[in-house]
């Protein structure tokens, strides 16, 4: 057997994932490693072998792990890329930042990150999905991000780099983001602190809060807008289309389409990887025959299926 590199960071063998993510559920990893810095890392990934895959994992907020595992080296990135660093108007932080946080630390100087507050998540997240929120993305503010390629080196991507979509971008395959410089508008702390705490209040609500999810579970059906740009502040809602389905709280073993939130996939208690994706694919299935429409999952699901 190919033998892996040996990391100043931590490298687990055989690592289970399900406490690592949201919805608390899936199989174990090939291996886990969580570099201690930078040159860890690119060391890692240059040393590695070709014939391994790599999985960049973050906080798991957005993510089913199947049942059997993941035949990759996931990668977590913890202390060591979660700094954050305000100049005038501009952000860098690390990929591994909540997106909360980056967001009161830009507040607190006054700027304008106010979107991210709400994000369930990290940095690298946010990029990798282009997530937004209120009529905000993450391309709008993106300046510059930083990745250590498969190769082992560090390299920086602009926004046109990234093709950012609808809740996507492209990244090379194999590399790891480990940070990322926002530029947003400038404003009154006090103001912007007070925006996001409406934000909030909102939020927890109307969605499923205190409930295991995964935030949204599908794209809303009208992922762009009549500009072409990405928008989810169109009239036609994922939501609305899994209520019109008959779908809200429908259930599969532990896992439940939430009463409060149809879009939210819940682990209600004892859920199997297999229950929420399969219920996930059974409200797809719904939305179709009675609207015509094909739901899109904005939850990445990865892995095995447990083997019979």
């Amino acid at each position: 057997m190919t033998s892996l590199p040996e990391p100043r960071g931590k490298l687990t063998q055989n690592r289970a994932l399900n406490d690592l993510t949201w919805l608390r559920v899936g199989g174990p990893a090939d291996y886990l490693f969580q570099p201690a810095d930078i040159d860890d890392l690119k060391g890692f990934l240059r040393d590695l072998p070709a014939d391994f895959d790599v999985f960049p994992m973050g906080v798991g907020s957005n993510l089913i792990v199947r049942d059997g595992g993941l035949r990759a080296v996931v990668i977590r990135l913890g202390r060591g890329f979660n700094g954050i660093e305000i100049a005038g108007n501009t952000v860098t932080a690390g990929a591994a930042a909540l997106d909360a946080h980056v967001a009161r630390k830009a507040a607190d100087a006054g700027v304008d990150l106010t979107f991210l507050r709400t994000i369930p998540g990290s940095v690298g997240g946010a990029v990798r999905m282009n997530a937004g929120c209120y009529g905000s993305y993450t391309a709008d503010v993106l300046r510059r991000a930083t990745i250590v390629t498969r190769q082992g080196e560090v390299v920086d991507l602009t926004p046109q780099d990234l093709s950012f979509r609808y809740r996507q971008s492209d990244l090379p395959d194999g590399a790891v983001l480990i940070s990322a410089t926002f530029e947003g508008p400038a404003g009154d702390p006090q103001a912007l602190h007070d925006r996001m705490a409406a934000q909030l209040q909102k939020r927890d609500e109307t969605q499923p809060t205190k409930d295991r999810s995964a935030g949204s579970t599908f794209r809303n059906p009208a992922g762009f807008s009549s500009t072409g740009r990405a928008d989810d502040v169109h009239d036609l809602k994922a939501w609305k289309v899994i209520d019109d389905a008959g779908m809200r709280g429908a259930t599969k073993g532990g896992a439940q389409m939430s009463e409060k939130h149809s879009n939210f996939l819940i682990n209600a208690g004892g859920a199997t990887a297999a229950d929420l994706e399969g219920l996930g694919e059974e409200v797809r299935k719904k939305v179709y025959e009675t609207s015509g429409i094909t739901l899109e999952w904005e939850i990445m699901r990865v892995g095995d299926p447990l083997k019979e």
